[in-house]
């Protein structure tokens, strides 16, 4: 009989299942060695493959292979992915495996097949996984159970914030920096000298992350100070950079750090495109140069630049400056997952080596009384020499006899050196443990020099036994011998070592002023044309506006008119668009320019209304081929992408088809039944976008022209000769907005346009 349950229930149990699974056996690293299973699989592996660091390397194929087939039964792929992170020194700042071959660089190429490399532990991570043969740590069976791999490394120095470690779980992700060891192993000490010390003086031997690739944090302390206390922040890390002197009043920039993580080929090519869009327009140029050490070269457009403004703009535009987020998510004891604060960390760490220490401690003991037990029979065999070796000799069953014999009533035997003193003999019989050791004791063993040195060996280990017991008895002397193990640590791997001094640096972050984008721009004169199929350039200088310009068959010239490379161009589509182009970044004079729809996002479908030069403070008449429209100040109409700026809103097949400045006190209209209608500007709504309000009312057709103008002065358009012609008198075409008005005048202009 089959027993069902609901699908949600059935769902919910298996789900929390493999989200326990993912933060408890994958994600999350153990506080207490800080790695995850997959890395101290790896290392672990490494070890029973005997790969020391001072031994011969292995192919990564043999590793990766053991790794999956005795320990970790998922990709070979990812295994050695994860290894060769180990490997990587711009990856880990304390390697744990030693690579050869190659195992990928900075620019984010990925390393060679495993089949290609080869791999060792480093002797820093032989430090990870000391004590593991004297019962340090618990083992448990591996996932068929024919091995055992254990549970947690016994971890002599504070792995998780060294290398730090970063992993999305379900529900829950991790991402704790690399810090620096030295450091790291201070902050131990004040917590072991002192452990109620406060977060302040912990982040003040701790000042900040240690990152393998450097940089400098520019990240106020106390924002540090919180995102440690809390166990949650972010830090803002910056490119290394220097500025060389070229003599003769040039120069360039050199970057010799970049931030952690970041691709430098991606950087580059980052910043490549920041030179090709223009968008820092005093920026000329960038090129690697790197070889062993990282070396990239930024050249300014002029050597009138400021360096600190370029690095400035350069920071905010791109990954020369990143923040790196902190959330110190980890296991705590291998079970309870927790955001914990710096010293929480620590402690997590601190505790765990107290239990290391009392756990190789008593197995040490135990090795002790083991040894001590054979060293009683061996000293009661060579006082009872001759009677053991007869016993040996007659008897069938010696090893019985051994053990029923009474060696208390057993004189010694004699000795004939003056200076030698033997021992008092052990009373009672011997264990069957002596038996068998004296069993197997070599003839060249029998010498009277070896007697001697059993007797010092019982006695030196009978003292280190006395202090075994007094060290598992005292709480103090522990945390002195844990203090005394980290300075070892400390002196061979600390701020003396090659590798170990800090190479993140700190540094206050200038604030840099907003620089308007024109400021940065060689102002210059220019003459913009556009044609009437789109193809803008500028020429150099101002040329006369009655200079016939080329162009393309079938094209012919639509805007010409006189600008600078600072002013920026405002592009009027019929979509109801306003488009903004830098006049610097316009293409040049010779040739016939370029598309304006490549550098603007203008559609296929929509034209080109108006080109016009930005004027800050002028109100703008916008109006659409359905009679609406609205005032909109200039500075609403300024794009800051290439997408531009939605400004008036448009339904079905409307049209925004004029856009005009304001001046005067009244507005115009004209439809194209050639009605006009005259009507008060303050009627007019003003607005930053939108559809507007209706201008003029029509039966058929639409709206061909608009105007603003001074009454008094009456309303202008030009005949078809070319002359100026006003109607002074009004009153038969005013009204209210959105009437249908009256028939123009007599002599307005077929082509219904004012002007």
């Amino acid at each position: 009989m089959t027993t069902s349950e609901p699908l949600r229930r059935a769902i919910g149990d298996r789900y929390l299942t493999y989200a326990l699974s993912t933060i408890m056996h994958r994600a999350l690293p153990d506080a207490r060695d800080g790695l995850k299973p997959v890395h101290r699989r790896i290392l672990y592996a490494m070890r029973e493959l005997k790969l020391s660091p001072t031994g011969g390397f292995r192919k990564s194929a043999k590793i990766s292979g053991d790794v999956m087939g005795n320990y970790h039964p998922h990709g070979d792929s990812a295994i050695y992915d994860a290894m060769a992170r180990l490997a990587q020194d711009f990856n880990v700042r304390y390697p744990l495996v030693d690579g050869q071959g190659n195992f990928g660089n900075i620019d984010g190429d990925n390393p060679a097949a495993s089949r290609y490399t080869e791999a060792r532990l480093t002797a820093i991570a032989e430090k990870l996984m000391e004590g593991l043969t004297e019962n340090a740590v618990d083992y448990r069976p591996n996932y068929d159970g024919t091995l055992e791999e254990p549970v947690v490394m016994p971890a002599a120095f504070p792995h998780l914030l060294a290398n730090g470690s970063s992993g999305i779980a379900v529900g829950m992700a991790t991402n704790i920096p690399p810090h620096n060891l030295h450091e790291l192993i201070d902050a131990c000490q004040a917590m072991i000298k002192d452990p109620a010390v406060g977060d302040d003086a912990l982040v003040g031997l701790i000042p900040g992350p240690d990152f393998p690739t450097g940089g400098v944090i520019v990240e106020p302390r106390g924002n540090i100070m919180d995102a440690y206390r809390t166990g949650r922040g972010s830090f803002r890390l910056r490119a290394k950079w220097e500025v060389e002197d070229l003599g003769r009043g040039q120069w360039q920039i050199v970057v010799t750090e970049i931030p952690y993580q970041v691709q430098k080929s991606k950087l580059i090519e980052k910043l490549a495109e920041l030179i090709q869009t223009k968008k820092i327009p005093i920026f000329g140029d960038v090129r690697d140069e790197s070889a062993e050490d990282l070396r990239m070269v930024i050249e300014p457009k002029t050597r009138t630049v400021d360096p600190d403004m370029l690095m400035g703009m350069l920071f905010k535009s791109s990954d020369l400056e990143i923040r790196f987020s902190l959330n110190m998510n980890t296991l705590i004891d291998g079970r309870t997952p927790k955001v914990c604060s710096l010293k929480e960390v620590l402690r997590a760490f601190l505790d765990h080596r107290r239990d290391v220490l009392q756990r190789r401690s008593r197995h040490r003991m135990d090795k002790i009384d083991h040894r001590l037990e054979v060293l009683e029979g061996f000293i009661t065999a060579f006082l009872n020499l001759d009677r053991v070796i007869d016993i040996i000799r007659y008897d069938a069953d010696p090893k019985r006899a051994l053990m029923a014999q009474d060696w208390s009533l057993t004189p010694p035997r004699a000795m004939s050196e003056k200076d030698y003193v033997p021992p008092v003999p052990g009373k009672g019989t011997l264990t069957e443990v002596q038996t068998d050791a004296i069993l197997n004791m070599r003839l060249r063993s029998l010498r009277k020099l070896e007697e001697m040195e059993l007797i010092a060996e019982r006695d030196a280990l009978l003292v280190e036994r006395a202090g075994l017991v007094d060290l598992l008895a005292d709480e103090r002397l522990q945390w002195k011998q844990i203090g005394a193990d980290l300075r070892e640590v400390q002196k061979t791997f600390g701020k003396t070592w090659a590798q170990g001094a800090r190479r993140t640096m700190f540094a206050e972050a200038g604030e840099v002023e907003e620089v308007p984008y024109e400021a940065m721009i060689e102002r210059e004169p220019i003459t913009v044309i556009c044609s009437k199929m789109g193809w803008i350039r500028a020429m150099k200088g101002h040329v006369s506006l009655d200079t016939e310009a080329k162009f393309k068959d079938g094209d012919e010239g639509r805007f010409l008119f006189h600008a600078e490379t600072t002013d920026r161009i405002i592009l009027v589509g019929s979509n109801g668009r306003f488009y903004t182009i830098l006049g610097a970044n316009l293409p040049g004079g010779r040739g016939m320019g370029e598309p304006v729809r490549l550098m603007v996002d203008l559609p296929n479908e929509a034209e080109i209304v108006d080109l016009k030069i930005h004027q800050a403070g002028v109100k703008l008449l916008v109006a659409s081929s359905e009679g609406d429209g609205f005032i909109c100040p200039s500075d609403e109409v300024v794009a800051q992408t290439r997408a531009g700026k939605q400004v008036q809103s448009l339904r079905g097949d409307a049209k925004t088809v004029v856009v005009k400045p304001v001046t005067g006190d009244h507005i115009a209209v004209v439809g194209e039944n050639r009605k006009v209608l005259v009507f008060a500007l303050d009627e007019l709504p003003e607005m930053a976008k939108g559809k507007g309000v209706r201008l003029q009312k029509y039966k058929d057709g639409g709206m061909s022209d608009v105007t603003t103008f001074t009454l008094a002065e009456g309303l202008s358009w030009k005949d078809p000769a070319g002359r100026t012609r006003t109607q002074s008198e009004l009153d038969e075409w005013r009204a209210k907005r959105a009437t249908a008005g009256r028939m123009a005048p007599r002599g307005f202009p077929r082509d219904n346009k004012f002007n």
